[in-house]
């Protein structure tokens, strides 16, 4: 296996003592460490960006076909009482997040509205925003819309047909994003595929495949894959699930590499991937000089089968931050119980973390150690900040069933945000729509972690 841009070389002896040690610290429960909440700020759920002067008159309304057994929805005007359809485009969704540095966060909106069939009319942008943790808002500094009037995306996109070619959720769902100089590299979940984009125009540079070593990961929404029209056709083969592509997007402090991260565990040999016994997910190295894959990987072990990440990015040489989450929303205290189905939660958040990770002293193919770890559900707010979820035992949850952005703010906190799906998340409450909540978090213990 191809030896880590990270780490010294080992010899075989070692490379197989440290393989096997990381794979036992990594299933070892990791040292659970405090949280106090630092700053809470809220960007209001049904924030609109306006697409550009350019763009298609389908593209003015977003939403359209989140119903696509109603017919009359396609084409319903906007009503101020209901979420979809909207004048605009949904800023919501946030997927990814870096740390500008100067209280700036480039983040980015998924892919639109939870699946490739219902997000034709839902532009892909990222976006630059400034949260005030005094005021408890946050502003919209920049948007640009991503496009690929060049024609480097290798399938036909939805607005095909139009000179501008901006790209929508039909066509990719993304889900990290890295700034490496004028460009803007950003992992993709459908194919999974690496996209390169201008930084300043979104601009499509370059749209890359996953293929490491003789290994071609796809989902069965990859643009080579194709349904067989009878049962005993020929078709090219898939080992990742739907929707189970890069889902974390980490880069490497001096920028001279990406550490993409599946969302879901590869189907190899005929069975999923485990460490332990417990589903694992692959972290691919990949070269931005040469803008290919370099063959080194690592597993991420998961805490439980079915628990999915939500983001990743790495704070030093070897160390980096991965949210691990249940797929559950609300409060336990809102379940419902007795039978009821309606007017609470029927699945309750119960597992949202963030993990320190250390790949020191791992050689690729190894898994990566779990040094220490924060309880998203269980944060202390002893200064009462939070403005929203506020609580009699001084405490603070972020129960959304998707939390999938972290990065470091300085030595002591990191910034955790929610994607709220629009307009479908009610991690809050058990009706109202979800903002996108921006979560301070004091945690030095947490940031000192390392492996021993």
């Amino acid at each position: 296996m191809a030896r880590s841009h990270l780490f010294a070389s080992l010899s075989s002896a070692t490379l197989v003592a440290a393989t096997v040690l990381a794979a036992t610290l990594s299933a070892a429960a990791a040292d659970m460490k405090p949280a106090v909440l630092a700053g809470h700020a809220v960007l209001p759920a049904k924030t609109a960006a306006t697409p550009p002067a350019d763009a298609p008159d389908a593209l003015k309304v977003s939403g359209k076909f989140t119903t696509r057994n109603d017919p009359a929805r396609i084409t319903a005007a906007p009503a101020a009482d209901q979420p979809l359809p909207m004048d605009g485009q949904p800023v919501q969704g946030f997927s990814g997040i870096r740390a500008l540095g100067d209280g700036t966060y480039l983040v980015l909106t998924d892919n639109g509205f939870g699946a490739k069939a219902n997000s034709e009319d839902a532009m892909l942008m990222v976006h630059v925003v400034k949260p005030d943790f005094g005021a408890g808002t946050v502003e919209i500094v920049k948007t640009t819309f991503l496009s690929d009037p060049d024609k480097k995306v290798p399938f036909a996109i939805a607005m095909e047909g139009t000179a501008e070619r901006y790209l929508t959720g039909a066509d990719f769902d993304l889900e990290g994003v890295q700034p490496v100089g004028d460009l803007l590299f950003i992992g993709e979940e459908f194919g999974p595929y690496v996209i390169a984009v201008e930084r300043e125009t979104g601009k499509v540079v370059s749209v890359q495949e996953t293929k490491v070593g003789d290994l071609l990961v796809q989902s069965p929404d990859h643009y080579r894959v194709s349904t067989p029209a009878a049962p005993d056709a020929k078709a090219p083969a898939f080992n990742l699930k739907r929707s189970k592509g890069y889902e974390g997007f980490a880069a490497s402090v001096d920028g001279t590499k990406l550490y993409p991260l599946l969302e879901g565990p590869l189907f190899v040999d005929g069975a999923y991937e485990t460490v332990n016994g417990v589903e694992a997910l692959r972290i691919f190295e990949y070269d931005v000089a040469t803008r290919a894959f370099t063959g080194a990987w690592w597993h991420y072990p998961l805490e439980a089968n079915g628990n999915a990440i939500g983001d990743f990015n790495m704070i030093d040489a070897t160390r980096g931050m991965v949210i691990e989450r249940d797929n559950g929303e609300g409060d336990v205290e809102l379940a419902c119980k007795d039978g009821a189905t309606e007017g609470c939660h029927k699945q309750p958040a119960l597992f949202k973390r963030v993990y320190m990770i250390d790949f020191s002293g791992v050689e690729s193919g190894g898994a990566v150690k779990k040094v220490a770890g924060i309880d998203l559900m269980a944060i202390d707010d002893p200064n009462g900040l939070a403005r929203q979820g506020n609580r009699d035992d001084k405490t603070f949850r972020m129960p959304f069933v998707t939390i999938e952005n972290v990065d470091k703010v300085d030595d002591t906190h990191i910034i955790v945000a929610n994607d709220n799906n629009y307009p479908f998340s009610k991690g809050r409450s058990v009706s109202a729509e979800d903002d996108n909540e921006f979560v301070l978090l004091a945690v030095p213990e947490f940031l000192a972690a390392k492996a021993e």
